[in-house]
């Protein structure tokens, strides 16, 4: 692991992910966790938001080299210490704009229970509302989300050392990104992934089809 993305979810994570990989850092993000399935990555994430210490953070995270959004951001800290080379990329928004995508997501991703007939959404639901619960003390309203929000953007600046952390937004494009990472900055436009809750709800129907009654309807 090189780089460890510690800003939330729906602060740019998709185009950031897609940026770090044309950069050459394969990239993980909570769309691995769901892809990842069958490795057992959604029950690993459980335990470690249930409160396990004794997670295998490089056996988690092997094949990759950086990490952005949930869950993995909340847990900064233990990556910073699992992997000390690591710099750690910061990803803001502004707070009433975060919050009005977060709010949506947290829609979406409750609605996911009523597949809980598939052990995959079953398993992905019970990781979800944990995460909430780690992150908010339970499901927030604005006022605590973007007091949480705001606290882990100050936490993350107190505990991580200057010449380790970029706090960075996705409109300031590639050259603090590449000059951070010691990169030349590429000819070409900077990622703006549509990681809208359609694409969202899109990517959710591909996962039910692949691991829920769909698979008994595909051509083999």
């Amino acid at each position: 692991m090189k780089v460890i993305g510690a800003g939330y979810g729906r602060t740019g994570t998709v185009s950031l992910k897609e940026a770090l990989e044309h950069l050459g850092y394969p990239c993980y993000h909570m769309q691995e966790v769901m892809q990842a399935y069958g490795r057992g990555h959604v029950d690993v994430w459980d335990q470690a938001l249930t409160g396990h210490t004794d997670i295998d953070w490089t056996g988690l995270f092997a094949g990759y080299e950086a990490t952005v959004d949930f869950p993995a951001c909340v847990f900064y800290r233990e990556l910073m210490d699992a992997f000390p080379d690591a710099v750690v990329i910061l990803s803001v928004r502004d707070p009433e704009r975060w919050w009005n995508s977060f709010s949506k997501l947290l829609s979406l991703v409750s609605k996911a229970q009523y597949f809980g007939f598939v052990p995959m959404f079953r398993k992905f639901s019970a990781m979800n509302v944990h995460l909430v619960e780690y992150v908010f003390d339970g499901l927030p309203d604005k006022d605590r989300a973007i007091g949480c929000y705001l606290r882990h953007i100050e936490d993350v600046k107190e505990k991580t050392p200057a010449e380790r952390l970029l706090v960075y937004r996705i409109s300031e494009g590639w050259e603090p990104l590449c000059q951070f990472l010691d990169k030349p900055v590429p000819n070409i436009p900077f990622p703006h992934a549509n990681a809208g809750i359609t694409e969202l709800r899109r990517k959710i129907a591909e996962q039910f089809w692949k691991h829920g009654p769909g698979r008994f309807f595909r051509k083999s």
